[in-house]
């Protein structure tokens, strides 16, 4: 039978659950552009500066540790609006909070929505996906991530740019505190537009048709699955396999977190997750302006060469999106994790001898796109389309969680250390670090993760369960039952 898949359909979902990356991607970088002026307004020293940048990953990790858990028992959609509304109160509240503990606990709750989202958007894309397209879909979700750093760094710069030049002329108190006087207000705030977008829009997309089907809801998926495949005969197959292994154990949700396939993969997720946050990406994302003003930039110049970073960052994920689903997961690891060590070793060596040889800043700022376009390629690109797709069906969400949970621990670490980093390892020796981190990181990739490229999500849950796959007998069988 010829495919008749409705990929303007399944893209549309995507789109939708993916913006729930562009929130997570701005909300993450607006504290870039924030932390100078934060710092000297509320006289922060270096680890209530670091408590600042970390408060929202505080955050992060409760939401991670309930989304998997709310998402499997409430469904994928609602707890995506449940993110919307974090992030909402945040961004307002930033915008008006009072004092510095009040901004602290608006931070916190839209590090909620990030944990929330990290887990529950690229979940959803990866259950409405079909193998053929799902890591390229599935990348849609980084892409917005880089999309919303982007945002966010273009924001960072227009408002700063602003403030300098036009917002004293606003009439009413309240908006020259936002935009002129306290211009890191109107940074923070204005996450509050897209957040509403994003609740707006979920409320057009259909639960998890895969979420359905485990919870025995089949004639809901079945339609769902018809809009998406185009026909009765390819739906009724993907009812047919989801059910199947949905079925394969009566066990709890976590009781079978613990069976020796599923823990292996729990366990290589964890792993994978938190090295990859010590290995650099976060620290310059989260203090990119601070480390250029180390090298003698001025805080306008440096917000300009963190936007040169997110153009960087934002083009590579496309090319990662083009190339995912052809070149394999862990290819993409391979060459990108080596770039990134030559990338990071360079970056501490201009820090050791750049004065002393007279390398000019610029120096600094290819190294730095080079590191993001390695990083952007490979382990960003990579890591949310794994997470997404190695977990069986029954206990997926809690495995994200679990998995996200260990992720958002290592963020939160470079997010509150690195400023103690810089300090006292110097700059040089932290990279020097984050090179390091990535050999083990290389290392597991290569031994322990299968290559999920091709394969159904069915698939690859047998791979850690260690059943064998469907024999092409078999599954014509199924396909015309």
């Amino acid at each position: 039978m010829k495919s008749t898949l409705n990929i303007g359909y399944v893209l549309f979902l995507s789109l939708v659950a993916a913006l729930g990356g562009f929130l997570f991607g701005y909300d993450t970088a607006v504290i870039s552009g924030t932390i100078t002026q934060v710092t000297s307004i509320f006289s922060l020293d270096p680890i209530q500066q670091g408590w600042y940048v970390g408060c929202a990953l505080i955050g992060s990790i409760f939401g991670v540790l309930f989304a998997g858990v709310l998402s499997d028992k409430f469904g994928r959609k609602k707890t995506m609006i449940l993110s919307a509304v974090l992030f909402s109160v945040s961004g307002i509240g930033c915008a008006i909070s009072a004092n510095f503990y009040e901004l602290v606990v608006y931070r916190v709750i839209g590090g909620i929505g990030i944990g929330v989202v990290s887990i529950i958007s690229p979940l959803y894309i990866s259950e409405v996906s079909v193998a053929k397209y799902r890591g390229r879909l599935v990348s849609l979700y980084q892409l917005a991530v880089t999309i919303g750093f982007l945002g966010a760094y273009l924001v960072n710069y227009g408002l700063l740019q602003y403030s300098q030049n036009g917002a004293a002329q606003l009439d009413y108190p309240v908006m020259q505190k936002i935009f002129h006087t306290e211009v890191w207000r109107g940074m923070l705030g204005m996450e509050s537009l897209p957040a509403l977008l994003f609740f707006l829009v979920i409320f057009f997309i259909p639960e998890s048709p895969r979420w359905l089907i485990l919870k025995r809801k089949e004639l809901l998926a079945q339609d769902i699955l018809k809009h998406i495949y185009g026909n009765e005969r390819d739906a009724q197959y993907e009812l047919n396999e989801t059910r199947q292994v949905s079925k394969s154990d009566n066990k709890s949700e976590w009781l079978s977190i613990f069976k020796p396939g599923i823990f292996k993969a729990i366990l290589i997720g964890v792993s994978i997750a938190i090295l990859g946050q010590f290995m650099g990406v976060n620290a310059v994302l989260y203090y990119g302006p601070t480390i250029f003003e180390k090298s003698g930039l001025s805080g306008g110049d440096s917000l300009f060469y963190q936007v040169l970073v997110g153009v960087v960052n934002m083009l590579t994920t496309v090319l990662a999106m083009t190339i995912i689903d052809k070149v394999g997961r862990k290819k993409l690891v391979y060459y990108g994790v080596t770039g990134m060590i030559v990338s990071l070793i360079m970056i501490a060596f201009y820090f050791i001898e750049g004065e002393a040889l007279a390398i000019p800043n610029v120096f600094l700022l290819i190294c730095f796109l080079a590191y993001i376009f390695c990083c952007a390629v490979s382990i960003c690109a990579v890591i949310f389309v794994l997470l997404s797709e190695m977990y069986p069906i029954k206990v997926r969400g809690l495995a994200m969680s679990v998995a996200g949970f260990s992720l958002w621990v290592g963020t939160y670490l470079i997010g509150q250390l690195t400023p103690w980093m810089l300090e006292n390892l110097t700059p040089a020796g932290t990279f020097i670090l984050f090179a390091i981190m990535c050999v083990p990181y290389i290392l597991i990739v290569w031994k322990l993760v299968p290559e999920t490229t091709g394969k159904s999500l069915e698939e690859i849950e047998r791979i850690w369960e260690k059943e064998p796959l469907l024999t092409n007998s078999v599954s014509e069988e199924i396909y015309t039952m």
